[in-house]
């Protein structure tokens, strides 16, 4: 179980936030003690640090399994104007640039790892996800 200061501390030091909105850091206190935990939220009420806060406060590597591609990117540049590594994995990408994301995933600093769902039947991810240090993983935006 991580400590709330901790997870306190990493809101703080990543969103610049004094304190959770509602609910946020019961829901985040379920997902850090290991249990399956689903959350139902408006656009904008903050899923994605009930996610995100847990897995910077811990080792490895979160994925986040989304269908859309444009969450993709919108939570990716998010992330990285924060400074926190985050890559995705979806159609239209050279095999090339997915050996070298998974690679990094595996070898290196990568905190989040967002991939369509039709990428996970893939061999060479499977392969590789055994490899990496997986802290968490999220379903997002699964009603699609």
């Amino acid at each position: 179980m991580i400590p709330r200061e901790k997870l306190l501390e990493t809101l703080k030091r990543h969103w610049g936030y004094e304190r959770f909105r509602p609910l946020q850091l019961e829901t985040i206190e379920d997902v850090c003690a290991g249990r399956d935990t689903l959350v139902l939220m408006p656009t904008g009420g903050g899923k994605s640090v009930v996610y995100q806060v847990p897995a910077l406060a811990s080792e490895g590597v979160c994925v986040v399994v989304t269908p859309l591609i444009a969450l993709m990117k919108d939570q990716i540049d998010r992330l990285r104007s924060r400074r926190i590594l985050a890559e995705s994995i979806h159609s239209g990408m050279s095999p090339r640039d997915i050996d070298r994301i998974l690679d990094n995933c595996v070898y290196g600093s990568v905190k989040f790892l967002y991939i369509a769902p039709e990428r996970i039947d893939s061999e060479l991810f499977r392969t590789r996800f055994g490899k990496m240090r997986v802290s968490l993983l999220a379903v997002d935006e699964a009603h699609c």
